[in-house]
Order: C-alpha cells, then structure tokens, then sequence
C-alpha cells in the first residue's frame, strides 16, 4: 500500500514538472508573438496555438458551470451518473481516506383488510375484548440507513431512522437509532448501540430479508425477544461457525425511558449458528441467492431477563414485544390470574432451534421455541406456577423467477403453557364452560398458514387465515415495497 502511494506522489511531481515546462514553452511563444504583432496585426492572437498544460491534482477541478455541465450529461450524451450501488448496503455517496458513507433506503406501501376478522374475542380467562376491524392504506414503514467506516475501515457506524406510520401518535413511532463496533478480527467484533438480542433467527441481524414484507409468523412474534441497548460480541469461531453474545438493558427499548430501567445488565442473549456444507447461508429466509450447491444451517439461540412492567412498553400493540400468554393476555394487567392478582417482576427465559435447507432457488426452514417464566412478585404471585411455552413454525419457498418472483407457504404453532392451563382452569370466576374452553384457546392461539406471492422490489401478497376456523378471522395484506 505505502509502495503503490509513493508511486501515486511520483506521478504528481512528474506532472507538475511537464505542467511547468509548457508553461515555459507557452511563455517564450508568447514573448515571440508580442514581437510579430506589428506586422500580423489583429490576427495574431487568432493564429496563436491553443496548447493547454496537463492539469495538476490542484487544477484538475473544472469551474462551477463546467461542473454543472460535465454532470448533466456524459461525453457521449448520456445521462451522468455517479456512486455505486451495492446491494443491502445501498448507494455509496462518499468515500474518502477518513472514511465512507452509503445510504439505504427501505419502504413500502401497505393495503390491509381485517373486515373478516370476528368484532370480539374471549380469551381464556372469560374476558369478552373487543377487535378492531381495520381496512386503510399505508405508507407502512421508512427507514433510511446511514453506515460506513469513520477513522478506520475496522470502526464502522450504522445509524439510521426508522418509522411505522400506521402507529402515529404513539410511543416509539418514529425510532432515531443506530450501533458502532470495532471488528479486531474475524474471530471478535465489539459493539456497542442498539440492536435486536439475537434470540430467534429473525432477529439475528437479518431484516427486512424475510419472506412476508417486514413480518414474522406469529409463532416466532410471541417468543422472540426485541431491540435494546446494550453493548455485544460477534464473529467466527471457525469458518462454519458464528456467534453473537449480548448485554442488554431489558427485552424491548421501545417507548422505555432510561429513568424505567433497573441496573441489573441482566439481560443476557447469545445464538450459535452452524453452516456445515457451505460455510454461509445467505442473508435471509429464502433462496434468493439461487445456492447451486446444498446449503444448511443448523442453530442455538438463548435469552435470560429478569422485566418488570416499568420496563416493558406502554403500548399495547403486538408489534412492541411484550410478555404475553397465549391469548395475548399482556402478563402484567391487574387482576390478570384473578382478583388482587398483580404481576410486577417475572423472569423470562426463552430458548430456539432452528435448521434450513437451500437449493437451487427452494428453501425449507423450521425453528422451535421454549419460553420458561417464572420467578412472580408481586401483589397475590404466591401461588404462580413456572408458565412453560412452546411452539415451532415451518417454512418454504421457491423463486418462480430467479431473484424477481416467490412462493412461499408457512405454518406457525405454539402449544399451550401447562402452568397457564392449570391457572386458568382453577380460576373460580371464569365465564366460559370447560367444554367451550379448549375451542376459544386454540382460535386464540392459532393464526394458521400464511399463503403467499412475494417480489423483491415489486409486489407482495399475503392471505393470513385460521385454517381450524376457515369462515372467521381471516386477512388480507397487497403491499408494494422497495429496497435498497
């Protein structure tokens, strides 16, 4: 590198000498024209040779409205263009030896349908909740991604602004984010920021490259834990094997103010991830990639939290993690469990497995929860028994066109927790049979089979149905999105 700079200076200095001996050349022609101007007259200066000196690293520079035209157009006429694009990373816009910047861009509109969804639910305590039955267009998210290196190519930055236009009004709708590390070497970079707690694979560091636009299963939605704070460790341990281990304020930062969070650190999430035929398996779900050689993956995720109510967001949207039971009871509503019964402390422990299968444009990929919760305090949690979930979900997909067109199927499915069925079972109060029990636990639970056409930068669209009640709950998503 230092050879190929000195080169680089020599060049320059040869210049700068030829530029200075036509400035010579020029001058002495000069001198020679001013004597025969007398007898050429006014056509002198029109004969005079139009020699321009090579230009030096100063003076290479054209003016403003050089500039301005030299960008409108190219030598043969065509358009001007300028930066270069790289995929994910999206369109470099400097690069200098201080560092370099690409901006990304990810957006897309959204029509959805719920009209089919049922006016109200019962959950499994007797509870009658009403549902909101929406149909409107969106604007559904924007992020613009800011990142590069700063200083070093070893220290990069990525910062970005990130909006889900459908929750205006609310906490967190509009997101002003980001994370810096520093790779040491292929074995371990340190970061610092924030980002997802690598618990599931989707939020390993992989969004948006799923296979629905910008949403997961709902299997993996009611497991997975959330984006916080924290600082993290990240690499290979040989060339198959990558690991990510993290330290975080709590499971979801979202619309949680510091003045919220206890100073423990003891939110802990780690994940393992093996690729043994080929030594990587893309991005994301999908064989976008088009793998011309089988490509598997098998995985470890853990998380350990210790959250109280203080520190889970305020709002009550599934797209803010939360801790909830299986019929989408959030665990810390009063009187949840029953009369006098408030949960403010709990212990969450969530454990995931998950293996795929890649070729030639088919995808198989599978992942199985287990959510442990337990440690209750609180006023009447005495009695609570240790809440065990679990669930897996399935899917597959085929590019119909290669890296344009895909079908995808997928089936989620969690099971119900064996603390929560004796607890809701022994509550005195409840207002639903036992018999009628079972049915409104698993129409809760159940959010069938996502059926879909997907297009990476053209169009998507999603039937979401509960298949064990095909008349009822059903919706209906046609998105357009666009990513760079």
């Amino acid at each position: 590198m230092l050879h190929s700079l000195d080169q680089v200076v020599e060049q320059n200095r040869q210049l700068e000498k030829q530029n200075r001996e036509l400035m010579d050349q020029i001058e002495s022609l000069r001198q020679v024209l001013a004597k025969q101007a007398p007898s050429t007259g006014a056509t002198g200066t029109e004969t005079a040779p139009k020699t321009e000196a090579p230009a030096t690293a100063e003076r290479s520079q054209p003016s403003e409205k050089q500039q301005t035209a030299a960008d409108t157009t190219a030598v043969e006429g065509e358009p001007y263009k300028w930066g270069a694009y790289t995929p994910n990373l999206g369109y470099k816009v400097a690069n200098t030896d201080r560092g370099d910047l690409s901006i990304s861009v990810y957006s897309y509109g959204r029509y959805l349908n719920q009209l089919g969804l049922d006016a109200k639910y019962t959950d499994a305590f007797g509870n009658v909740k009403t549902v909101q039955q929406r149909q409107d267009f969106q604007l559904q998210k924007v992020q613009i991604k800011f990142l590069g290196w700063i200083l070093n190519p070893k220290f990069r930055y990525f910062l970005y602004a990130w909006s889900s236009n459908a929750s205006q009004g609310q906490g967190a709708q509009v997101v002003l984010a980001g994370n810096l590390s520093y790779s040491f070497n292929k074995a371990i970079s340190i970061g610092a920021g924030v980002r997802s707690l690598p618990g599931t694979r989707s939020v390993e560091g992989n969004f948006p490259f799923w296979l629905g636009v910008d949403t997961r299963l709902i299997a993996d939605e009611f497991f997975r834990p959330s984006y916080t704070s924290g600082v993290w460790a990240s690499g290979k341990i040989t060339n198959r094997l990558d690991y990510i281990a993290m330290i975080g304020n709590n499971l979801s930062t979202l619309g949680v103010s510091a003045a919220q969070l206890n100073n423990g650190f003891n939110t802990v999430s780690t994940s393992l991830v093996w690729t043994p035929s080929t030594g990587e398996f893309g991005i994301g779900f999908g064989d976008f990639e088009g793998h011309q050689k089988l490509a598997t993956r098998l995985a470890a995720h853990f998380t350990r939290s210790d959250e109280d109510k203080q520190e889970q967001p305020s709002s009550d949207q599934f797209e803010n993690t939360q801790i909830r039971l299986e019929d989408g009871s959030v665990i810390f509503t009063p009187n949840l469990f029953g009369q006098g019964i408030s949960v403010s402390n709990v212990t969450y422990k969530m454990a995931s497995f998950d293996g795929g299968l890649k070729y030639h444009g088919a995808s198989l990929e599978g992942e199985y929860f287990l959510r442990w919760l337990d440690h209750f305090s609180g006023t009447g949690t005495a009695g609570l028994p240790v809440l065990f979930s679990h669930g897996f979900q399935m899917q597959a997909s085929a590019m119909l066109v290669p890296k344009t067109l895909q079908f995808y199927p997928g089936v989620p499915r969690f099971m119900e927790s064996t603390g929560f069925q004796r607890k809701t079972r022994s509550l005195k109060e409840k207002k639903v049979r036992k018999g009628n029990y079972e049915r409104i636990f698993d129409e809760a639970r159940k959010k069938g089979t996502l059926l879909g056409i997907s297009a990476r930068e053209v169009i998507l669209i999603t039937l979401e149905r509960n298949w064990q009640f095909p008349d009822r709950n059903a919706s209906f998503h046609c998105s357009r999105y666009l990513t760079t």
